[in-house]
């Protein structure tokens, strides 16, 4: 059994901020579950293009409030707390935030840790 505190993660590199957003990364590749988990604070007044062409992504919003445009067909979905969202067709989409929001992101296939969006919205796919 594994067990993680998110106090144990902050400040180690599994604590990831790409300017828009921090994640700390819980579960990983490593850790051989078949996804990883994310606690993911995406900072007000920001707007991210994500477009995870190599993964499947759910994620919950438990605190703050955005959108999520996709962009096939330009349709904006409010988030708030107690949201969630699946991204099952590998949507691209633009995420942004008018208050904090803090995500709990699942990643399947799971990321390894270190992974930041290149320049098209996308993470790389870890082969090993």
């Amino acid at each position: 059994m594994k067990v993680v505190k998110l106090e144990d993660i902050i400040g180690t590199d599994q604590d990831v901020d790409d300017g828009n957003w921090v994640s700390r990364r819980l579960i990983l590749k490593q850790d051989k579950m078949g996804y990883s988990v994310h606690d993911t604070i995406i900072r007000a007044g920001t707007e991210t293009h994500i477009w995870y062409q190599n993964h499947l992504e759910t994620v919950y919003c438990i605190e703050g409030e955005g959108e999520v445009e996709t962009l096939s067909d330009n349709k904006i979905h409010p988030i708030t707390a107690d949201t969630l969202y699946a991204l099952d067709k590998h949507d691209e989409h633009m995420l942004r935030a008018t208050k904090d929001m803090r995500m709990i992101c699942v990643f399947n296939p799971p990321l390894s840790g270190r992974e930041t969006h290149d320049e098209n919205g996308v993470y790389p796919v870890d082969d090993d």
